[in-house]
């Protein structure tokens, strides 16, 4: 029998073992040394980091959290390993030991994560780490750094190059794909989970276990592919993710909250980025939970704005205060309506949508004829990063011969015809609702489009 399989966490998938149970009705398999990692204070804390933040607000039952996600991921990670480990080109390139490595990142490689980390990491500042290199801090950690040594016989930065993508083999490189790729052990648990909490069916039926049984390496030994067999798996996981981002992850009102809570912090990180103690400062505030976090943030002592502007403060309480005020949007634009506007804003840098949101306050200003505050108008657009293009090898066994998906799926082709942003993320303008009926009848296509020459003049 193959040694991967001797692994104990892959071995306790079919066997008696400690459980932890997660939704929907998922046990997890736990040994002695898995439950000694969970059980440190650093990997409890993702207990109180929510999986979407924001999206909670408008689909109430989105409140799960990491840690649930994390275990996910491990579980998925065992699964993965109990297949592929029947296949002769995979355990001749990775030994019991990388595997184990897998299994290990499966379960920590979200430690990092802070509140709202995707929406703070997505305004590109430079001050801010990435959660994985913040998630680096806490597998180096005494606490989990000792379980690593001890009862794995691995050190922390094996964890921490596989988790970041770093390697030199073609083990390495397998399993980097494994955790993170067209068909990887983070997007089966987050589409599946996430749709399962926010109460929608479009993440829950593109047939994982048909995927799983599926797998396979492409035709180099460097990366995971999947059998003909799951090709109907695999376009059904394309649309799932499809329709989660259209659905859930950037439905309007859930950018809203997002638009609004990127300002709050980017003004706090603009107001504090000089004072001299302000990289201690982030990192203690990275580490809060989500509340500590949001009153962090509000009790800023220049929180709020000169001149009864909205500031930090005022858009948090709209957020998360007793009376929920969210923007309301005016307009959007995407690449089949008002595509000249969605080209000159995506992927631009934070900086720059600030000072245009600036220019496009200015200009509702002076055509309603009313004070606009710059912080009233909010421009929000896809981000600099661009989410991971879907395209996965296809093994055709009678042939003998390896596809592209995209070459054989007119559903992937489809959606890879142009970037996967350009199809679920839009820009937007949100707006303060205090100034809605005043500017509803403005030409707002005109205006920012002469918001957009404004900065771009300079």
């Amino acid at each position: 029998m193959n040694s991967i399989l001797e692994i104990p966490e892959v071995r306790a998938l079919d066997g008696p073992s400690g459980l932890i149970r997660i939704p929907n009705q998922i046990d997890v398999p736990v040994t002695t040394r898995i439950m000694r990692l969970v059980d440190t204070r650093e990997f409890r804390r993702l207990s109180t980091i929510s999986q979407l933040g924001v999206v909670s607000f408008v689909y109430p039952a989105a409140n799960h959290n990491r840690f649930e996600h994390s275990l996910g991921v491990y579980r998925m990670s065992l699964l993965f390993l109990r297949r592929l480990a029947y296949q002769t080109r995979f355990t001749e390139t990775v030994s019991v030991h990388e595997a184990t490595l897998l299994l290990l990142a499966a379960l920590l490689h979200d430690i990092g994560h802070w509140p709202f980390c995707h929406p703070i990491e997505d305004l590109g500042l430079n001050a801010i780490p990435s959660h994985e290199d913040f998630g680096s801090e806490y597998i180096r950690s005494e606490n989990i750094a000792n379980c690593l040594r001890e009862d794995w016989n691995v050190e922390p930065d094996e964890v921490i190059d596989l988790i970041q993508k770093r390697h030199d083999s073609k083990a390495g490189s397998i399993l980097a794909s494994i955790l993170s790729g067209p068909i990887d052990i983070d997007k089966m648990d987050y589409l599946y989970r996430d749709s399962l909490h926010a109460g929608v069916p479009y993440g829950q039926n593109f047939d994982s276990a048909r995927l799983i049984q599926s797998l396979c390496l492409n035709e180099d030994a460097t990366k995971l592919a999947i059998t003909h067999k799951g090709k109907t798996a695999a376009e059904l996981m394309v649309f799932a993710r499809y329709v989660m981002f259209s659905e859930v992850y950037w439905h309007h009102a859930v950018r809203s909250a997002t638009a609004m809570f990127q300002r709050a912090f980017y003004l706090w990180f603009r107001r504090n980025l000089q004072q001299p103690n302000f990289a201690e400062r982030v990192d203690l505030l990275l580490r809060l939970n989500e509340a500590d976090m949001v009153s962090a943030l509000a009790l800023d002592e220049d929180a709020t704005s000169p001149n009864g502007e909205l500031g930090s403060k005022e858009l948090l309480d709209s957020l998360f205060g007793s009376d929920r005020k969210l923007f309301k949007r005016i307009a959007n634009f995407s690449t089949f309506d008002g595509e000249d506007i969605y080209r000159a804003v995506a992927q631009r840098p934070y900086d720059w949508i600030m000072a245009c949101s600036s220019q496009l306050a200015s200009r509702l200003s002076a055509a309603a004829g009313i004070p606009i505050g710059p912080n009233q108008v909010i421009i929000d657009a896809p981000p600099v990063g661009l989410e991971v293009q879907f395209n996965v090898d296809v093994f055709y066994e009678k042939e003998n011969r390896y596809r592209k998906l995209g070459h054989v799926s007119p559903v992937v082709e489809t959606l890879a015809r142009q970037q996967f942003d350009d199809f679920v993320k839009q820009v937007r303008i949100f707006v303060d609702p205090k100034i809605l009926s005043a500017i509803n009848a403005l030409p707002i296509d005109q205006l920012i489009e002469n918001a957009i020459a404004d900065v771009e003049a300079g």
